[in-house]
């Protein structure tokens, strides 16, 4: 069926609580990617737009109705936004799959989590009233002391747009609920449903200035925000160079940072799984989840080689089984990727590892059905060379690449020959192995007898190029706390007698 003709909201800056033109009132196009059409516009935010949402951020903090709530406080608000999301369900899943290209199926389960996590978050808003003052035991009974958890300040978050809301949700919902104020840049290719939050926040009534969205350009929008003295704070989600420039940005003012940027994670198989139709599944939804545009991926297939001939011929099964459609098609489980850009840059991939010597076992190509829209065939590419880009870059992409094993340690070898860490995952029923390459992977996430289960519980992220520090979880709340030590000297009637005392007249 075709997608109805679905236009978004015309939405401004959410600034301060409310919706403001940009300074330059500059506009930018929205396009579904399953059309190439243009469905709506967006505001292009400038530094001076950016400048207004940091100061907005920085008085909601001195005013007692943000800054001096408590966690329960907070966890109302973080509530009501996550009944609110829920209420508009459907509303949300169908914007976020006509500005992404996901699956509508996935947008809605992403959705579901979106609600969750402000949930998760606003009980841990409510506990942290608890902890807010802990005392430390000293070895000297002259002193006390006790440690402050306390909101950083004003924080500055910039998410990408394969999840968009769902990104959005795993920085906003902490954030908030450590009683920051916060400037939300979500990426300039999906920012639609972002902008809904701003709306949602204003119909549960958030306090002004506790959650400011400006959409824009990462080089007129993003840039300003990283480099904006008054922001105490950056988490970024993204690609490697960005991460890059934004740490170059931010170590000028010795600012902290948090970034998640993208990987290339292996999927390890052996030749004793439990049954091959279920690791070709799981080989299968590790790559091509959300239309392969996921930064976990396991897009590097690692086959022992005992078991390679068969597994891949069940693969190629399994693979030409995959509907590609329209995204808000029932049944659809592969949609086109999010922009023309990103379509020629997957392309371009495929296209190398074919002249460096790889064979495109199956894909590559446009669906010859689908005449518009940046749809990709879900693509597995074989004879992969270690020295190959399709093995060391990130694609972004519906392509998955694969290289067999004979031992252990060759398998181990290959796992680890990236520069990248998020992810990693091995099927196998020796659960003894498993607990071996779980030791041995160099990522910040093992997946064993699965891959990409994602939960808001656990914490999230990497190590080497995929970044540095954690989401979700108890762990991404203390990304947006201050610890304050203060020391009490427990007998101020007593002297302290370090110098000697002059003589008294």
């Amino acid at each position: 069926m075709a997608i109805p003709n679905i236009r978004i909201p015309c939405r401004q800056l959410f600034i301060d609580g409310e919706w403001r033109e940009s300074v330059k009132k500059n506009r930018l196009p929205v396009i579904n990617p399953a059309t190439e059409e243009i469905i709506g516009d967006i505001p292009a935010a400038t530094a001076e737009d950016v400048d207004i949402a940091v100061k907005a951020a920085r008085s909601a903090l001195r005013r007692d109705d943000w800054g001096n709530t408590t966690g329960a406080q907070r966890a109302k608000y973080l509530r009501a936004i996550a009944a609110k999301v829920q209420e508009k369900r459907h509303e949300l899943a169908t914007f976020e799959t006509i500005d992404n290209g996901k699956p509508w199926f996935e947008a809605a389960s992403d959705i579901d989590d979106v609600v969750a996590c402000f949930e998760y978050y606003a009980d841990l808003a409510e506990a942290l009233d608890s902890k807010k003052k802990t005392e430390v035991k000293l070895h000297l009974d002259s002193f006390k002391t006790h440690v402050y958890r306390e909101p950083l300040g004003v924080v500055g978050l910039i998410t990408p747009w394969n999840y968009p809301l769902l990104m959005t949700t795993w920085k906003v919902a902490p954030a908030l609920a450590a009683g920051c104020a916060a400037v939300l840049k979500p990426s300039e290719i999906a920012s639609i449903t972002s902008l809904e939050l701003g709306e949602i926040c204003r119909e549960v009534g958030l306090p002004p200035g506790a959650l400011n969205i400006i959409t824009g350009l990462g080089h007129e929008a993003g840039s300003p925000l990283v480099s904006h003295p008054d922001v105490d704070k950056i988490a970024f989600t993204g690609s490697g160079p960005t991460g890059v420039n934004i740490m170059t940005a931010a170590a000028q003012l010795v600012k902290p940072v948090s970034l998640e940027l993208g990987g290339k994670s292996p999927i390890v198989v052996f030749d004793d799984i439990h049954d091959l139709d279920i690791a070709v599944e799981w080989a299968l939804f590790g790559c091509f989840w959300t239309n392969g545009q996921i930064c976990s991926a396991t897009s590097r297939l690692i086959l022992q080689e005992t078991i390679a001939s068969k597994f891949l011929d069940r693969l190629l099964e399994w693979t030409k089984n995959i509907k590609i459609s329209d995204p808000l098609e029932e049944d659809c489980k592969l949609g086109p990727v999010i922009s023309r850009g990103q379509y020629e840059k997957v392309m371009k991939f495929i296209s190398t590892a074919k002249n460096e010597g790889a064979t495109i076992l199956y894909g590559g190509e446009r669906p010859q059905y689908l005449k518009k829209g940046y749809y990709i065939q879900p693509t597995i590419i074989t004879d992969v060379d270690t020295s190959m880009e399709i093995w060391k870059e990130e694609v972004f992409g519906p392509v998955l690449c694969v290289k067999t094993f004979k031992t252990e340690e060759e398998a181990i070898e290959l796992a680890n020959d990236t520069k990248y860490g998020l992810g990693a995952a091995i099927l196998s029923k020796d659960l003894e192995r498993c607990e071996r390459f779980t030791k041995a992977f160099q990522s910040g996430i093992v997946w064993v007898n699965c891959s990409q289960p994602c939960f808001w519980q656990p914490p999230w992220g990497g190590k080497k190029r995929s970044g540095f520090g954690r989401e979700l979880g108890e762990w991404s709340l203390e990304n947006y706390l201050n610890i304050k030590q203060v020391t009490q000297y427990a007998s101020p009637d007593e002297p302290w007698a370090f110098y000697k005392s002059p003589s008294k007249l």
